[in-house]
Formats: structure tokens, sequence, C-alpha cells
């Protein structure tokens, strides 16, 4: 996957907005403004940070090399997953974990509107 294809991926979602908050270089992906992905557009290798629960964050960094831990302040519940070094599929099951996360610690009356 490279970074339009997963940039694609995370916009699709229902309720996500994209953004450059912290540079021209570093899209962020939010739910309600609530981030759950970030994309470095010039970092050298293809990655997307992504939240995770801790226990999937460990097992993750353990089982990938091409997984560690993210860039974000919170580095226990965020993944930088090198795109190229995972498979397609497996990278967007984890879009998908990282957009639940968020999504579910919305309030109920927002989370009805999907």
């Amino acid at each position: 996957m490279n970074i339009e294809e997963a940039r694609e991926y995370c916009i699709k979602k229902p309720f996500v907005t994209e953004s450059f908050p912290f540079d021209e270089e570093t899209l962020v992906f939010k739910v309600y403004n609530k981030m759950f992905a970030i994309i470095g557009l010039e970092w050298e290798n293809p990655a997307i940070n992504l939240k995770c629960d801790p226990e999937k964050a460990i097992a993750l960094r353990e089982a990938y090399s091409g997984v560690i831990p993210g860039y974000h302040s919170n580095k226990k519940h965020w993944n930088t997953v090198y795109m190229q070094e995972v498979p397609p599929d497996l990278l967007k099951s984890w879009i998908d974990h990282s957009y639940e996360l968020v999504w579910n610690k919305l309030p109920k009356k927002i989370r009805e509107s999907k």
C-alpha cells in the first residue's frame, strides 16, 4: 500500500476529516476532531501512525519488524507502520482498528449517527 492508497482508505471512513495541523508534511486524520491516523508525506519510508489498544500495540511490534512505537506523544498507544513492510489487507485492518478505538470513545449520540 502506498501513501495515496492509505490516505484514500482513511478518508472514506464516516465523518473523517484530514488536515495539516503540524506542518505541510504531516497529514492527520480525525473523526469528530479525535486523531486516529497520521501520515508523514515526506518521511524517508512511507509510514502511517495508528492508534492501538496497548496489548495489540505490543503484539504487532513483536510480530512485524515494520512496526515500531509511534512518534505520537503517547507511544504506548500508537504504532508507526511502514507501509511497504506489511500486507495491504493487514494495514487496512489496523486502520479500521484505530478508527474504531476512537469512534467507540465518542458520545453515544454521535455514534448512533453512523
